[in-house]
């Protein structure tokens, strides 16, 4: 469809805004209805992985930050590979191998597991394919929703998007804790390869000739390098990526604990795990549905306040001293957890240009994801030194003060400039002068 045609397409989404906006779009509905039965099966399945995890292992926590890094390492080599071929091929076409291939890891672990043949570095391998699968899927996923909404619904659809992911994030958790206490793993892998069928419906139902069109980046040699180059040139763009970065590797990957605090701290079963996975989900819904009544490209002022208030109550909620106080402290930090990375891919995806907004994705994803392999393993080493709720108390001060030290080098920034220094908290981030 012609650029025009497009805007003709998405103009009720834009023209009536609202919570639900990017709904209106025929193809964005039948992406997120695959999306959210999908995503409830990926988040049993990472449920039930890491309670097979403990088990084959005896409970070991760093077992369990392995095998969170060999499903997150391949984000750190891919991701910006995945986002070239995502500026360049059919997006959708694209997502419809990768979900298959996604399918296909959790048909083969829960085969192995039903059978009683599954061993933890069967489980290891496993990780390591479903992360290649998943390094390509991110940035190619995040990078369509402009494709289907265009421009002025992209930031409704960012937070419609982590809306449909923390919905599954509340029915999944739970619904895999009450799975595996009555049938056992095996189970839960099986369900969620037949998940898969409900996203690859959606996505071959759309009407191609209705997604907003953007130009193709052309086949080319430093295609990833002129990704990292626009990038540079947005010096807003990169404090939010470093951010991100440094909160999600010290505090937003704590959920790889949850396990052990459930487990280990508490003495409690598989429901309780999932139960304290959906009240994070729970929160992440609530700051979704606040995200998605933003309008515009973020403030700084959102994201930087947001940083703070997770680090805050990620290490409250580590400090509490019973499990019922551990899950309703989850809440606020999962609302102010979604604010964050909500506001900033927004941010991020409004400051670059269209052609290269899949690399930068790819960038995003890395950032977001590429600090578990490291963030993983040390967290479960924190957990098996200091107790089960030292990633919690340690991650959540150190996530707040990254979000201040960025805070006060933005106000510096802006004195030096001789801008108003009361510009660095209220002001649009496109303020930030580019290269």
């Amino acid at each position: 469809m012609s650029e025009a045609g497009a805007d003709t397409a998405t103009e009720p989404a834009r023209r009536r805004g609202g919570t639900f906006a990017a709904l209106r779009v025929r193809n964005y509905r039948l992406f997120a209805s695959g999306q959210v039965v999908s995503l409830v099966g990926t988040w049993m399945q990472r449920v039930a992985q890491d309670w097979l995890v403990l088990e084959l292992s005896g409970g070991s926590p760093v077992a369990l930050g392995i095998a969170a890094a060999l499903q997150f390492g391949p984000t750190l080599l891919l991701s910006l590979w995945g986002g070239a071929i995502a500026d360049r091929y059919d997006k959708r076409r694209l997502l419809m191998g990768l979900q298959i291939g996604m399918g296909a890891c959790a048909l083969v672990l829960g085969l192995l597991d039903v059978t009683g043949l599954v061993t933890i570095a069967q489980v290891y391998v496993l990780c390591v394919l479903l992360g290649c699968f998943s390094a390509l899927d991110g940035p190619v996923r995040q990078s369509f929703a402009g494709e289907m909404v265009g421009s002025g619904a992209l930031a409704n659809a960012v937070a419609l998007n982590s809306m449909t992911f923390n919905t599954a994030r509340i029915l999944g958790p739970a619904v895999a804790g009450l799975l595996v206490a009555a049938v056992g793993t095996g189970w839960v892998f099986l369900l969620n390869a037949a998940t898969f069928v409900a996203v690859l419906a959606g996505l071959l139902a759309m009407r191609p000739a209705e997604m907003y069109a953007y130009a193709r980046a052309p086949r080319e040699r430093g295609a990833v390098r002129a990704g990292l180059r626009e990038v540079r040139r947005h010096p807003d763009v990169v404090l939010l990526l470093v951010l991100v970065f440094f909160v999600s590797t010290l505090g937003i990957n704590f959920f790889v604990t949850l396990a052990i605090v459930a487990r280990n701290v508490f003495g409690r079963g598989a429901e309780s795990y999932g139960l304290l996975t959906s009240a994070l989900g729970v929160g992440c819904l609530l700051g979704a549905l606040v995200a998605a009544r933003r309008v515009g490209r973020p403030r700084l002022r959102t994201v930087l306040v947001a940083a703070v208030v997770f680090g805050v109550c990620e290490a409250a909620a580590g400090l509490m001293p019973s499990y019922a106080l551990v899950a309703l402290l989850l809440v606020p930090t999962g609302a102010a957890q979604l604010l964050f990375t909500s506001a900033a891919n927004a941010a991020v995806q409004l400051g670059v240009d269209e052609s290269v907004r899949g690399r930068v994705m790819g960038l995003w994803m890395v950032v977001l994801l590429g600090g578990t392999p490291v963030g993983g393993p040390a967290l479960g080493w924190l957990a098996a030194e200091l107790g089960g709720r030292a990633p919690l108390v340690l991650g959540g001060a150190a996530s707040a003060l990254v979000a201040l030290l960025a805070g006060l080098w933005v106000v510096l920034r802006r004195r030096r400039e001789g801008q108003p220094t009361g510009q660095s908290w209220t002001g649009s981030l496109a303020s930030m002068p580019s290269r």
